[in-house]
């Protein structure tokens, strides 16, 4: 595959520094999205450990949130480096509560985050595709999204927007050179389930066939799969990586 620009929302968290790795090792030139200051310094010291320098990645400062924003961020990104050819949508929080004890504030900042910044980041994005004739989305879903769970109806409804979004749009594009698809992780071994106590991660671990965590490499491994040439004719699926923990048709 001929070296593309790919640029991964929450690109400098535990799962998105994994998916810049790995498309980066791929031989494209890979732009990280971060919105909060200071979190970009683990991101750099992992890629200079991996042998990926400024040659082969760079940052970019943005409220994923903010639609005007990210029109900004594309348009310097394209001055700088080039049109974005991969959009890895990967941004994330979670504000987990029961629903009747949900806000307002940890509803609409879950949906922001997780959902809307889909369409904020992918609308800028999309016509260049088009236009070139190749282009590759890859939503970062999550098994909570087709099975729900107690505690996150914020955020399961925003993961199930996102796989009714990569559906609609890949047929929109599908004739102009560009898929769109998504990927479920299940558990994965990052800081923010590491920082789950260790009792309830030993229940996590117990419900999942495969009897352990995901490694973050292993989504990452899906996307980049996704993302080259040779998923050229998958779009619109949904692909698993749960280790068995939810299985459907």
């Amino acid at each position: 595959m001929d070296k593309k620009i790919a640029l991964v929302t929450g690109g400098v968290g535990g799962i998105g520094s994994a998916i810049c790795k790995m498309l980066a090792k791929q031989g494209n030139f890979v732009v990280a999205n971060y919105a909060i200051p200071g979190t970009e310094s683990k991101f750099l010291s992992n890629m200079a450990a991996a042998g990926l320098n400024g040659g082969s990645t760079a940052l970019a400062f943005g409220d994923v949130t903010d639609y005007d924003a990210m029109g900004e961020m594309v348009s310097a990104i394209a001055r700088d480096h080039g049109p974005v050819d991969i959009l890895v949508n990967c941004a994330g929080i979670t504000r987990d509560t029961t629903f009747r004890k949900m806000t307002p504030e940890q509803w609409h900042a879950v949906i922001d985050t997780n959902l809307t910044s889909v369409f904020n980041v992918t609308r800028q994005v999309i016509d260049g595709m088009c236009d070139r004739g190749w282009g590759r989305i890859v939503n970062i879903s999550s098994v909570n999204a087709v099975r729900g769970q107690f505690g996150q109806t914020n955020y399961s409804a925003a993961k199930a927007g996102i796989l009714g979004f990569t559906k609609a749009l890949a047929q929109e594009v599908v004739k102009k050179g560009v898929t769109v698809n998504a990927i479920s992780p299940g558990y994965v071994e990052t800081e923010m389930v590491a920082a789950i106590r260790e009792d309830v991660r030993k229940q996590i671990v117990a419900q999942i066939p495969a009897g352990r965590l995901a490694m973050p490499d292993e989504v990452a491994e899906s996307v980049a799969f996704l993302a080259s040439d040779k998923a050229a004719y998958i779009t619109g699926t949904n692909l698993s990586v749960n280790g068995g923990l939810h299985m459907y048709a």
